[in-house]
Parts: C-alpha cells; sequence; structure tokens
C-alpha cells in the first residue's frame, strides 16, 4: 500500500485541480499522473513553484466563473415553448423531461450538461414553470418554460 505525494499540474476529475498536493498510489503516479505530464512529485525544489501554478489556478478559475455567468445571462433570456397532446379532462399524455429542456437550448445554440438541468419530477402540467440550471458550481440561473395543451382528442371528435 505504498503512497505518493504528488502537485497536480491541470484539474483531474476526482483528484483536485492545479497546485493541489494530493497523496495517491504510488503506481497511478509513476505509471499514468508523472509520464502524461499530469503532475510531478512533490519534492521540496518543486513544492517551491506552488505558487506559480496557484496563480494560473486563479485565473483560470476566473475565466470559467465569467464565461459561465455569461452563459448563465443566455440561458435566463431564453424561452422555450412545448406543447403537449392532452386527452379527456385535460390529463397529458407526456411531459416535459430535462432532455427535451436540453435539446431546446442546444438548439439555440447553448451547449450545457443535460444533467445541470435541476428538475425535480416531469413537467405534465400547462403553464409557466421554472426550472434551476447549475451552470457552475457557483453560477445557477432561472430558465421560464412555458407548456401549452394541445389538441385533444375531444377536438378531433367534434
Amino acid at each position: 500500500m505504498a503512497n505518493a505525494q504528488v502537485i497536480l499540474r491541470e484539474k483531474i476529475e476526482g483528484l483536485g485541480a492545479e497546485a493541489d498536493v494530493v497523496k495517491v498510489r504510488a503506481g497511478y503516479a509513476r505509471n499514468f499522473l508523472v509520464p502524461q505530464g499530469k503532475a510531478f512529485e512533490a519534492t521540496k525544489a518543486n513544492l517551491r513553484h506552488v505558487a506559480s501554478l496557484k496563480t494560473a489556478r486563479a485565473a483560470r478559475e476566473a475565466e470559467e466563473l465569467a464565461a459561465a455567468q455569461e452563459l448563465a445571462n443566455k440561458i435566463s433570456k431564453i424561452k422555450p415553448k412545448f406543447v403537449l397532446s392532452t386527452g379527456q379532462g385535460g390529463k397529458a399524455f407526456g411531459s416535459v423531461t430535462n432532455i427535451d429542456i436540453h435539446k431546446e437550448l442546444e438548439a439555440a445554440g447553448i451547449v450545457i450538461d443535460r444533467h445541470a438541468i435541476e428538475l425535480e419530477k416531469p413537467i405534465k402540467k400547462s403553464g409557466k414553470s421554472e426550472v434551476t440550471v447549475r451552470v457552475h458550481p457557483q453560477v445557477t440561473t432561472t430558465l421560464t418554460i412555458s407548456v401549452d395543451a394541445g389538441d385533444t382528442k375531444e377536438e378531433e371528435e367534434a
């Protein structure tokens, strides 16, 4: 169970961001992180360079935050509309899910992860609904969608 300390050079999902000193398995460090240039060994000499990596990390995080806020503004301005077919008594035959909302956002030119759309349960009622979209861990926005009732079976028979 040999462990090694490494200093990350870039953000690695599930491990940390650049300038983080993390403890990983020696084989993972020796065979993957160091040869790929994703990290270097945490020696005394290398620990002195952590300050320069922290400034690069702060700049990257500031850029990501600014881009996320800009994206949140774009998302909040969009007002997608959906049409659900309904049957007797106004019962909907389908629902609006986060996948449907994701497709509408992509059609509008906004690319986000579909898991960023926080929808507790699918929308089955007509009207306006507020949906929370988490663009960045520090940035969330609200998307207003409107759901209209489409053709009912009663109208088709008439």
